[in-house]
């Protein structure tokens, strides 16, 4: 709890440094990156760096942390709070990283502030900053406990056993730990960091989720190739398209993320677009091994039957539950699609069970459009789960 000297502080500045939080972020980051470039090199995606997606993603958490220590001090973004630390464990993050992040974000905020930042001003954002981080830190520590680590010591060298071509632009890696070690249990909806090395000696991470059910012998991830259309093209999954097959060794992280199945015997909804496919199936695989009975509605978007990824396995692993409908939209359907299942997802024409928990993954406006439909449908906001590939910009544009 914020004290109640820097509450009245906070408050009174929070306008002008939230007004001004993009600035800090941006200079935050060159300050950062000027004085520790292997944290560019090795740690920080730089393609979210160029985009600036990361500077946003930085501002809008803070800003909603401040926000809430003011306006709801008797509670704690929790689920904020613990996205952005399977996040941070998934790449190994440790509590003295973040005395360094400290130093630079507050010398940013002296800087663009200029006079406006008296020593209250600094003590009392100071204080915001130390809970977030003391609270981020506890966190990380827990989940780092869980999977039998250290902080910062995620990392295991696996070995590609089987490369499948599930589309033109997505691939499926089959992986085992190549030093013939059980791989680490995880829960369906989870993801893991991948770090490869790229030709300038750069060491770049990217996460993907885990896209079989957590009872197969082997571990699987699918991978979109992003391809830049005007911007550059993504870094991790063009390495891992032409550089990576079957034989070959890579670096993961131990299983990290909160979008898992917490309400498994209730009614359930799984809608995803794209490669967001990929938790939702391995959500799939593991309801039909455990012989769940409850509805389950799954919703997918995508361009094409083509682009679809695992289409086949989408259904299949639907039609294995009792109490199942798949519902898929195209929006470049071949002939004979249904003309209600044709361009974006609608659900309007679907019945959401009461008590259904909902599950999305995807782009952020199909999220946000789904979740709004949702809530149209008396689905209450907590029971709305999502999962975000990427810095998490729902934040950011809230």
């Amino acid at each position: 709890m914020l004290s109640e000297t820097s509450t009245a502080t906070v408050r009174a500045t929070l306008p002008a440094v939230g007004a001004a939080v993009g600035d800090i972020a941006d200079l935050f980051y060159r300050k950062l990156f000027d004085a520790h470039p292997e944290l560019l090199r090795d740690l920080f995606n730089r393609g979210n760096q160029a985009s600036g997606a990361q500077r946003q993603a930085l501002a809008g958490s803070i800003a909603a942390f401040a926000t809430q220590l003011i306006e709801h001090p008797d509670t704690r973004p929790d689920v904020m709070l613990g996205r952005i630390a399977h996040k941070h464990a998934s790449l190994g993050v440790t509590p003295a990283q973040y005395e360094i992040v400290h130093t630079h974000l507050f010398a940013a905020i002296a800087e663009v502030l200029g006079d406006a930042v008296t020593p209250e001003v600094a003590a009392a954002w100071d204080e915001v900053y130390w809970l977030m981080a003391g609270a981020l830190i506890s966190i990380e520590q827990r989940l780092y406990a869980q999977q039998g680590v250290v902080a910062g010591d995620v990392w295991r060298e696996w070995e590609v056993v089987t490369r499948i071509e599930e589309t033109a632009d997505v691939a499926t890696f089959q992986l085992r730990p190549a030093d013939g070690a059980p791989a680490p249990a995880f829960r369906p909806g989870q993801y893991v960091s991948v770090q490869v090395e790229l030709p300038d000696g750069a060491r770049q991470i990217r996460q993907y989720s885990l896209s079989s059910a957590p009872g197969s012998r082997l571990r699987s991830i699918t991978v979109k190739r992003v391809r830049g259309g005007g911007s550059p093209d993504g870094e991790v999954s063009r390495h891992l398209h032409t550089e990576v097959e079957a034989g070959d060794h890579v670096r993961v992280s131990a299983p990290y993320g909160d979008l898992v199945l917490d309400s498994a015997d209730a009614p359930l909804l799984l809608a995803s677009a794209g490669i967001g496919c990929t938790p939702m199936l391995s959500m799939l695989e593991d309801l039909a091994a455990a012989g769940h009975r409850a509805p389950v509605t799954v919703v997918h978007g995508d361009r094409s039957p083509a682009t679809h990824a695992m289409r086949t396995d989408h259904a299949l692993l639907t039609g294995k539950l009792p109490d199942a409908a798949a519902h898929f939209w195209y929006e470049d359907p071949e002939p004979g699609h249904p003309a209600e299942r044709t361009g974006r997802v609608d659900l309007s024409g679907l019945t959401v069970t009461p008590g259904t928990h909902a599950y999305l993954c995807g782009p952020l406006p199909f999220m946000r459009a789904v979740r709004t439909q949702l809530l149209a449908k008396g689905v209450p906001a907590t029971d709305i789960h999502y999962e975000v590939f990427g810095p998490d910009m729902w934040l950011a544009q809230d």
